[in-house]
């Protein structure tokens, strides 16, 4: 049976090194699709997942086992280590020198099935990008993490109002760059894919 992430906290207190690597493992995929989708660089992702778990060490004493889930603190953290990459001097150059890619489909089927599928991710991937950062932030955090609005408030530290606010902009957004089909028939079924 496995642990809670509570019982597995307290034998992180206690010293235990194995219970932090399973609570690692656990939270890993989470965190790291998080900064994926907001940054859209793998190495970026690793590289700031990385200090986000480095910080979840570090400060694991201050993590109330009383106040609220593991996985908002955790994902508190990303939300935060992701802003503070934006605001590093490291991103400012990269955008400096950001050179347009061309997304270029390597599928070696015909199916055009596949084809289609794997272009509207690569839309909605790029129109979610476009968006303001704060917007980006909430929608990322309601329909990729699937939280809800208070869970939101509580990570980003803003009302429930305002994130309310940013996702209405955010998909009012997602419909202009997306042309309004894609986005509004994916957040009828279920989370859009990136």
């Amino acid at each position: 049976m496995a642990q809670t992430d509570k019982k597995l906290i307290k034998e992180i207190l206690k010293g235990n090194e194995s219970a932090m690597e399973i609570l690692v493992k656990r939270h890993y995929d989470l965190v790291h699709s998080y900064i994926y989708r907001s940054t859209s660089d793998y190495n970026i992702a690793y590289d700031i997942t990385q200090d986000v778990f480095i910080k979840v060490m570090k400060n694991i004493d201050k993590y109330n086992l009383e106040n609220g889930k593991f996985q908002s603190w955790l994902l508190k953290i990303a939300v935060n280590t992701t802003k503070d990459y934006f605001r590093s001097k490291t991103y400012k150059q990269r955008i400096e020198n950001y050179d347009i890619e061309n997304h270029q489909i390597q599928d070696s089927s015909n199916v055009i099935d596949i084809i289609s599928k794997k272009e509207e991710a690569i839309k909605i991937k790029e129109a979610v990008a476009k968006l303001p950062s704060l917007q980006r932030e909430a929608i990322l955090l309601k329909y990729y993490n699937d939280l809800k609005i208070k869970e939101i408030s509580s990570i980003t530290g803003d009302n429930e109002n305002t994130i309310k606010s940013r996702l209405f902009n955010g998909i009012k957004n997602l419909k202009k760059l997306l042309g309004g089909d894609i986005f509004e028939e994916k957040s009828q079924h279920t989370q859009p894919k990136v």
